[in-house]
């Protein structure tokens, strides 16, 4: 099978990889482009403080009518919409044809930039279009007085094309995002028909330090891995659960979070996916070039134990810090101890701020006591909550509806 692998593989010769390389690295021509929008930005901010001094002038003087506020406000609004549009440009558009802008962790990094693409950036460029065209519109009837029926005529009937076009644009982002997932789907299902299935009997492996001179390939990885199926975040079921958070998911797709060592709690009922996405993190986190490890946590409980009983737990935490991304699966459908809570506090003190953790679980952190004896649970709970991105999913049981429906035929 590796013979195979490599006489698929395509070969490339030194001159087109050459010429390649600097067609990609024409993509730098667009960036002082983007520098000259910042410079626009400047001047929309001093025409904003212009038109807000003249306002306040107009005001104190007694010579503001009430139509006159109205739209100098109008104005003004107009001003922060078009701004608006253009630190989307700048930021969404840079990163989207340039460069990726290192904000992963960053406490103002804006949530439409984590899921930002051409398809969506030009719908929200549309849609903020349509917004600006509102403003003009509505500025135009408000002084209906000094304005002609000729271009109030004209204002409505632009506006009125400026909303077909963003809902058509809509509308075909929709099928465009589609076929972009059903192909990426498609070629992660032919790599899996070409690798051999790996045994059923899950071995669950100590720790061991990963060799530079020898990087292990993705499927490597996802073997090491011990994932107890190969679960994609493609094949979830979003319409299943009731309340679901399709955005943080997709969000948590692009593996952020494993670069900021911030972790994700996946909390709700047993059937309702949790598994199903963590292991989906994880088999993208392998396909991105970082080591995984998954067990219950009871198996981490057992591993954790005899790692102490050996004398050896100091080494054995050290060790993991070789895998970015831990997964503690099904916690709550065990209760531990004082002596196995201490543990489990070990070991996310341990990887706090040095390592992500996924966990799932069929209870919020808050009733975490319930599972967890010992004083060491509070603290356990907040360090793992302090950097954490935490998803609900509430519904009833996958496996039982299945279940129910196969009896029902």
């Amino acid at each position: 099978m590796p013979g195979r692998s490599q006489s698929l593989a395509p070969t490339t010769s030194p001159t087109t990889a050459t010429l390649g390389y600097a067609l990609f690295a024409t993509r730098w021509l667009q960036a002082p482009l983007y520098f000259g929008l910042v410079a626009a930005q400047g001047v929309y901010v001093y025409k904003f403080f212009k038109e807000l001094w003249n306002l306040i002038l107009r005001c104190v003087t007694g010579q503001a009518t009430e139509t006159y506020v109205m739209l100098a406000v109008l104005k003004l609004v107009d001003v922060v919409m078009i701004a608006n549009l253009l630190i989307m440009v700048i930021v969404g558009g840079y990163e989207t044809f340039v460069s990726r802008i290192g904000l992963q962790g960053h406490r103002d990094q804006p949530e439409w930039l984590s899921h930002v693409n051409s398809n969506v950036l030009k719908v929200k460029l549309a849609t903020a279009i349509v917004g600006i065209s509102s403003v003009h519109l509505l500025q135009m009837f408000v002084d209906v007085h000094h304005t002609s029926r000729h271009a109030l005529l004209w204002g409505t009937v632009i506006h009125m094309a400026f909303i077909a076009s963003a809902a058509i644009l809509a509308y075909m982002s929709g099928p465009m995002a589609a076929h972009g997932a059903r192909g990426a789907q498609q070629a992660v299902q032919v790599h899996r028909a070409d690798t051999p299935e790996e045994p059923s009997t899950k071995v669950f492996v100590p720790a061991q330090a990963t060799s530079r001179d020898d990087e292990p390939s993705a499927e490597d990885r996802l073997r090491a891995a011990g994932f107890p199926a190969r679960k994609l975040l493609e094949d979830f079921d979003s319409e299943h659960p009731r309340a679901f958070d399709r955005e943080a998911v997709a969000r948590l797709g692009k593996l952020d979070f494993v670069a900021a060592r911030r972790n994700v709690v996946l909390v709700g009922p047993p059937g309702t996916g949790k598994t199903h996405l963590a292991v989906g993190l994880g088999i993208r986190a392998c396909q991105a070039g970082h080591s995984v490890l998954f067990a219950s946590a009871a198996e981490w409980a057992a591993r954790l134990a005899g790692a102490r009983d050996a004398g050896r737990l100091a080494e054995e935490l050290a060790a993991l810090d070789d895998h970015p991304l831990l997964i503690v699966d099904e916690v709550g459908y065990t209760p531990f101890g004082a002596e196995t809570t201490a543990l489990f506090f070990q070991l996310v003190a341990h990887r706090y701020e040095r390592g992500s953790l996924i966990v799932t679980g069929d209870r919020p952190l808050g009733r975490w006591d319930e599972i967890f004896g010992g004083p060491s649970a509070l603290a356990m709970v907040d360090r793992l909550a302090h950097h954490a991105e935490f998803v609900r999913i509430d519904g009833d049981s996958y496996r039982m509806r299945r279940a129910t429906s196969a009896w029902a035929e």
